[in-house]
Parts: structure tokens; C-alpha cells; sequence
């Protein structure tokens, strides 16, 4: 069974850091698409950084700020999130999918950043 754990959101300050995490099972393997999305109350929910390749894909309001990563040995995916403004405020989730079947979300988590 597919199951996606985020963790890492929190309160912070402009210009701080955090990082995200998504731990996958039953193993990171099995995907050959994982991304983080995020989504603000009654707004669409939008690609931040994507791995499908070996070239990470970012949205261009986080470009030299995020990094989506991804170590195998402990079935997560991470994003690392530096000089974070306000506008970054919102609930990020993972996504993953595998060949001949549906996409897989994560619960989510928060993260807010004030000025």
C-alpha cells in the first residue's frame, strides 16, 4: 500500500529556513515521478519543484531559493526552503506516481512565514 508522510512545515520568519520531508512507502523506488506542490485557500494548487528526470524542475518564484531532493536509502524526498518571504505561505504536499496507475498525495503540511 502507497502511503506519502510529510513533515518538516512550521512558523517562521522572512528569510529563514526549513526543510520538508516525505517519507514514502512501501519504497521510493517504485515511482518515476515525485514532486512538492503547495496550495493556499482558495487558490489552485501549484508545482513548486519536481523530480521526473535527472534535472530538477522548479517554479520560477522559487528558483535559486528551493531544492528538491531525494535519498534512497531512506525512502524521502525533501525540499529545502531558504530565504523564505511571506508569499511562501501555504500548505505543501508531496505527490508521487508510477507507471499504470492513479497519482498519490500526501496529508500535507503547513508552513507559514511572516514578515
Amino acid at each position: 500500500q502507497v502511503q506519502l508522510m510529510e513533515s518538516g512545515g512550521d512558523s517562521v520568519q522572512a528569510g529563514g529556513s526549513l526543510r520538508l520531508s516525505c517519507r514514502m512507502s512501501p519504497s521510493i523506488s517504485i515511482f518515476n515521478y515525485m514532486g512538492w506542490y503547495r496550495q493556499v485557500p482558495g487558490e489552485q494548487r501549484e508545482l513548486v519543484a519536481e523530480l521526473s528526470s535527472r534535472t530538477p524542475n522548479y517554479a520560477d518564484s522559487v528558483k535559486g531559493r528551493f531544492t528538491i531532493s531525494r535519498d534512497n536509502a531512506k525512502n524521502t524526498m525533501y525540499l529545502q526552503m531558504n530565504s523564505l518571504k511571506p508569499e511562501d505561505t501555504a500548505v505543501y504536499y508531496c505527490k508521487t506516481s508510477r507507471p499504470f496507475d492513479k497519482p498519490y498525495w500526501g496529508q500535507g503540511t503547513q508552513v507559514t512565514v511572516s514578515p
